[in-house]
């Protein structure tokens, strides 16, 4: 690739063979383009009334893997898209996601409404700089305006429970559980309040059980794994001293980097007996912890088990690493790879250790663990990916609950936000001069469309419905917003459409530091992959 230097005379390309850099206005149109497409396919699932989407995976076997869900986070994460402005787009949803828990496609198709007036703004000929200027000024109203709406109960225990109670409300209605949300909402307040303002939702187990319907979930106030006890042992363990390892329980294996020659049967039989000693001896060394519960990351093979049954001490094999570290964490005990120190290793304690039945499967059950925070989720259902839909609203509705009891101002939902910040933009973009006031009047009105989207969702006369709703607002009525059961306006504090201010403060800036980013590439430079040699 040559560039024109001086007296138009090519020059060399600084990049290697392969690479290419494509500028100007085709760079800037191609990466907000690129941007607003994938906006534009997670905006259907916004809002109560949002559509679904079915997501196949290839799988090398032959057969796909199908997900449906309107989880925006979920969505995003399984596309490759080739467009760099795009993965940007990714990247923000993920932090939401990873920040907050929900939001995630509110974040996306803000940004990408942002995008597209600045595109406009872009062909009237005003500087990128300038549209970023204005962006990050209206940013600063519509901050002013979020947090002078919201509102603070933490000090009235009853009216923040409420306050939670609508949140999760708010949060499921946008999901699968939607027609139970009554339920739901009530089950992830009652964990969470359980955290006692934790934000770590590893003690929170979810487990789904195919069979039933999903007004049959519950909340169990207990650890439960999805494991069994092992062969000759106890099945139920009353006041459980609790010994965790990751250790290698096989006797089968002979554990030498080499190969043995013999030719004795005797010698052979030898090696296979000084093992056994060896894995007895090991034995031993767990018994001597005074534990009368064993639990083991890995496989426990029948010699260990039969010596643990021997002396009536309940094991555990195979609990994966996910499990043996929640169960570190609730059961407050170390998790040991050796055994030659009882005095210094803490077990894991808790009341009752027993079997239990979830439809046709066992299941194990920890009551009155040492951390009493714990509990269980048990989700039922008709089919699996209706439990997969349902873990992922749950798990949503769990993470936005949990930061609300950090940060425990809210908002109100329903495009009321939308509509208060993007008033509080407009009034004040009248006291600003130059071209800043066109962006800063852009900004208010991409805001302007998050309610006019979900209510083109769900199959309403958008245009008219917003129009109201901004009538009602410069009326002074600033907590209208939509209500979708009836289809009109209303008053969301009445009918407690509420949002964690948290969710509703990040997406805001989320978006419009994505898109303000966007706006400022002028060029994509593509280098050509290292090769590799030999």
């Amino acid at each position: 690739m040559e560039i024109g230097g001086l007296d138009n005379q090519p020059i060399q390309s600084v990049l290697q063979y392969g690479g290419s850099e494509t500028k100007g206005e085709f760079a800037q149109m191609s990466n907000i383009i690129g941007a607003i497409a994938l906006s534009d396919m997670v905006k259907t699932t916004l809002g109560p009334k949002g559509m679904d989407k079915i997501l196949m995976t290839p799988s090398p076997v032959g057969q796909s893997q199908i997900e449906v869900t309107n989880d925006g986070a979920t969505i995003l994460k399984h596309l490759r898209p080739d467009n760099p402005a795009a993965k940007i787009l990714i990247d923000i949803s993920k932090t939401q996601d990873n920040e907050v828990g929900d939001g995630t496609t509110s974040v996306c198709v803000l940004a990408g409404e942002l995008l597209r007036e600045a595109e406009k703004l872009l062909q009237d000929n005003i500087h990128p700089q300038t549209i970023i200027d204005g962006y990050r000024q209206a940013l600063g109203y519509a901050k002013e305006a979020l947090l002078e709406s919201s509102t603070d109960n933490k000090d009235d225990e009853e009216k923040f429970r409420e306050d939670l109670m609508n949140i999760a409300r708010t949060t499921i209605s946008s999901k699968v559980l939607n027609h139970e949300k009554e339920h739901f909402a009530k089950l992830a307040v009652d964990a969470v309040m359980r955290l006692k303002g934790s934000t770590n939702l590893d003690q929170i187990k979810i487990i789904k059980k195919a069979g039933g319907n999903m007004k049959d979930s519950y909340l169990d106030e207990g650890f439960i794994m999805e494991k069994s006890f092992g062969v000759g042992g106890p099945k139920r363990v009353e006041n459980a001293k609790i010994l965790l390892a990751d250790t290698g329980m096989d006797t089968d294996k002979i554990k030498i980097n080499g190969v043995i020659r013999t030719s004795s049967m005797k010698t052979l039989s030898q090696i296979e007996l000084a093992e056994k000693e060896k894995m007895k001896k090991k034995c031993e060394n767990i018994i001597a912890h005074n534990c009368n519960l064993f639990i083991n990351r890995q496989l426990i093979y029948d010699y260990p088990m039969e010596l643990f049954a021997e002396k009536g001490l309940a094991a555990i094999e195979h609990a994966d690493f996910e499990g043996i570290e929640r169960l570190a964490l609730v059961l407050g005990g170390d998790i040991v790879s050796t055994f030659t120190s009882p005095d210094a290793v803490t077990l894991g304690e808790c009341d009752l250790v027993e079997e239990i039945m979830i439809g046709e499967d066992k299941l194990i059950k920890f009551s009155g663990c040492k951390r009493n925070e714990a509990c269980t989720i048990v989700l039922r259902g008709a089919s699996t990916h209706l439990l997969e839909e349902a873990e992922r609203s749950l798990h949503d509705a769990l993470c936005v609950l949990s930061q609300t009891v950090g940060n425990t101002r809210t908002v109100l939902g329903g495009g009321c936000s939308e509509m208060v910040m993007a008033k509080a933009i407009q009034d004040r973009s009248k006291t600003i001069g130059g071209k800043k006031k066109l962006a800063c009047e852009a900004f208010a009105r991409a805001l302007k469309q998050i309610p006019h989207i979900i209510a083109s969702n769900a199959g309403l006369d958008s245009a008219d419905i917003v129009a109201a709703l901004e009538a009602e607002h410069y009326k002074g009525n600033k907590t209208t917003g939509l209500d979708m059961n009836k289809g009109e306006v209303g008053d969301v504090a009445k009918l407690g459409i509420l949002e964690a201010y948290k969710s509703k403060y990040s997406s805001v800036i989320s978006a419009t530091e994505a898109a303000s980013m966007i706006i400022k590439i002028d060029s994509i430079v593509t280098t050509q992959p290292r090769q590799r040699r030999g």
